[in-house]
């Protein structure tokens, strides 16, 4: 087989790169961090996901694609199905709007954008959750996913960073 052979193999897999790390988030974030009298807290990585393929590689993150993962995610936690689908479009609509202003700027302008993006999600899905359930649900492990998610959002965006260098390469221009 030739070199030529491969070229619609590997860029079918360049394409597939960003759902499939949203899709091991979504597995990740099923694993509890341990931290004392907070014990059923987990960062919201698929959030982290999301918002740095939409920010880098908005060609590779159709919105069918982040309402699936959501719908999938749901499906897997129990949640109200729907919900996660939901708050990742909008999050989804809503960096993508803000795009122009984030790609190549500083990290930490980056980082500045995920921590208004993370308290609006966490808030919506907290809103809805407890409109869905009829009562007020817990704030409190909602702020502490919050915080959790913003401090390690450098790490994963690190490891996204590597994957979208190694894996997927740069958007190309046209």
């Amino acid at each position: 087989m030739n070199a030529v052979a491969f070229g619609p193999v590997l860029d079918y897999s360049r394409r597939v790169v960003p759902g499939f790390t949203i899709l091991l988030m979504i597995l990740l974030a099923q694993l509890p961090v341990p931290l004392p009298f907070f014990p059923d807290i987990t960062p919201a990585l698929p959030l982290m996901a999301i918002y740095y393929w939409v920010v880098f590689r908005p060609d590779l993150m159709p919105r069918i694609l982040v309402f699936a993962l959501g719908l999938f995610q749901d499906a897997l936690i129990g949640a109200p199905f729907g919900l996660s689908a939901l708050i990742y479009l909008l999050a989804h609509g809503f960096v993508l709007n803000q795009r122009p202003f984030l790609v190549g700027k500083p990290f930490w302008v980056f980082w500045t954008g995920f921590a208004i993006v993370t308290p609006v999600a966490a808030f919506l899905t907290w809103l809805l959750a407890s409109v869905l359930r009829g009562a007020i649900l817990p704030t409190d492990v909602v702020l502490m996913g919050m915080v959790l998610t913003v401090v390690t959002f450098p790490v994963i965006a690190w490891a996204l960073l590597h994957s979208q260098r190694w894996l997927v390469g740069s958007a190309e221009t046209s």
